[in-house]
């Protein structure tokens, strides 16, 4: 069982202390960078993730997970609910060339590296079209690779060109940043715990690394979707595992944030997520007050 622990202010800075300065952007623009939302244990930027990365001290954070553009926007089609709908997520999502994507994920990578304890570890999800680029990037800046974890997906849409095999699975990676340094690794409660979902997982038994859980279920939707939103059991998996009641969790991609709400759900951790648009603030502000007014506990 899993209890919520109130945090003084005091424990979440510097985070708290950049609010009301202002900094010189990615974009060379001045602005303030604020919270859009903030409790006792969670906090919200609107912004670039690497604006504030830029400013988050060093070996600060615990854990990182991050499900950055897979950059598959290119026109293509899919399969949604029975009917062919477009491939393309946003602007966000489109590639803008190999050396470019490569050059973005090496930035976020090496100041997510930065921020991280020496003992710290980074979670980064991915398909074909990303995850390479991310490995090669963890292994160039010295991350020691814990596991490669595939999340297959049991309900996944079929494949409508019939020209490849149907995609039915991403990949995550888990590393550390120091090799040396001892890790969060909760074994007893992934051999041990309750896992439902997963039809694959064998009660009281090593988990292994592939992992069978479903795409988010309609109450998870219930204020809206992110187009590449993760369900709360593939995050409240990876919280578990790897942090411990005290943690500090960010996320660069808040996305719809199911990190942030897997976080508070779970209780004792400390998030910080930063997201860039807008309409995607807006449903992350929704989903963490639902919990705020209707506590539930996994």
């Amino acid at each position: 069982m899993y209890k919520n622990v109130e945090y003084k202010i005091e424990d979440f800075k510097p985070a708290f202390e950049i609010e009301n300065t202002v900094h010189i952007t990615s974009s060379d623009e001045q602005t303030n960078l604020k919270p859009v939302y903030k409790t006792s244990d969670t906090i919200l930027y609107h912004a670039d993730c690497l604006d504030i990365m830029n400013i988050l001290p060093d070996d600060y954070i615990d854990m990182i997970f991050a499900d950055p553009p897979y950059n598959l926007s290119n026109g293509g089609v899919t399969c949604h609910a029975g009917k062919m709908v477009s491939v393309n997520k946003g602007k966000w999502d489109q590639s803008n060339g190999f050396e470019k994507d490569l050059e973005f994920h090496e930035k976020w990578i090496k100041e997510c590296k930065r921020i991280l304890k020496p003992e710290g570890t980074i979670w980064i999800s991915g398909t074909n079209h990303s995850i390479y680029q991310c490995g090669f990037l963890l292994q160039k800046l010295k991350f020691h690779i814990l596991n490669d974890i595939s999340w297959f997906k049991p309900n996944a849409a079929p494949n409508l060109a019939c020209t490849t095999f149907a995609h039915s699975h991403e990949t995550l990676l888990w590393a550390k940043k120091d090799k040396k340094a001892k890790h969060i690794f909760n074994y007893e409660a992934m051999k041990n715990g309750y896992f439902n979902e997963d039809k694959m997982k064998i009660p009281n038994k090593q988990m292994r690394s592939v992992w069978s859980i479903p795409t988010p279920s309609p109450d998870e939707k219930t204020f809206g979707k992110h187009p590449t939103q993760k369900p709360l059991a593939l995050l409240n998996r990876i919280i578990l595992s790897s942090t411990n009641d005290g943690s500090l969790i960010f996320d660069p991609f808040n996305g719809g944030g199911t990190t942030g709400v897997a976080a508070k759900l779970i209780g004792s951790r400390k998030y910080i997520g930063i997201e860039i648009n807008q309409e995607f603030i807006n449903l992350t502000k929704k989903r963490l007050n639902q919990i705020t007014q209707q506590p539930l506990i996994f």
